[in-house]
């Protein structure tokens, strides 16, 4: 059952990144830019690269995406039932929570190298190497001008918002599930 659930993960990961890169690719280069115009900005993209701008990452960003959650949910339902088996009954919301938070911490710094590479990809000169998107290549120039804190660099900010979201996200959806449950067995 995990490999069904890894591969679903996956496949999820890969379409959810059709939405996600091409605003995350617009969102950075409106960080950086002098300009904020969101509108602007995608336009600017589409006009100098084509819809390939807007992709730029796509490969690097899927990359991330499914170590991460191959690692994050496997940890987190191992920690709920370690957890459960300490105290001789399933955990409660809050403790799933917790769980959540530290999966989720552990996931983000493990994958920290892969989205220093995938957000050196994105904002990468247009035509330049490492705008190609490949990587390794993109972690090793990383590796090589910066070394592993180059590689590790915003590991802090990055671990504490996706500890605090999957505190927040796996809490609620174990609240949720727990409640539908509850609900179903209350039904006639």
């Amino acid at each position: 059952m995990p490999v069904k659930h890894m591969l679903a993960a996956s496949a999820g990961e890969v379409v959810a990144c059709l939405i996600r890169v091409p605003s995350e690719v617009v969102k950075q280069r409106a960080q950086v830019s002098a300009c904020s115009r969101t509108f602007q900005i995608f336009s600017n993209i589409l006009y100098q690269e084509g819809i390939r701008g807007l992709y730029r990452g796509y490969t690097s960003t899927v990359l991330r995406e499914i170590p991460f959650s191959l690692v994050q949910f496997p940890l987190w339902e191992s920690l709920k039932a370690l957890w459960s088996w300490r105290q001789d009954h399933v955990v409660d919301s809050w403790q799933s929570a917790v769980c959540g938070a530290f999966a989720g911490g552990f996931a983000a710094v493990v994958t920290t190298p892969l989205d220093v590479a995938k957000t050196r990809i994105m904002l990468a000169k247009a035509g330049s190497s490492t705008a190609s998107g490949n990587v390794l290549s993109a972690l090793l120039g990383i590796w090589r001008t910066q070394g592993l804190s180059g590689l590790f660099a915003g590991v802090l900010p990055r671990m504490a918002a996706i500890s605090l979201g999957g505190f927040i996200f796996l809490g609620a959806y174990d609240q949720t599930r727990s409640l539908l449950l509850k609900l179903d067995k209350e039904s006639p």
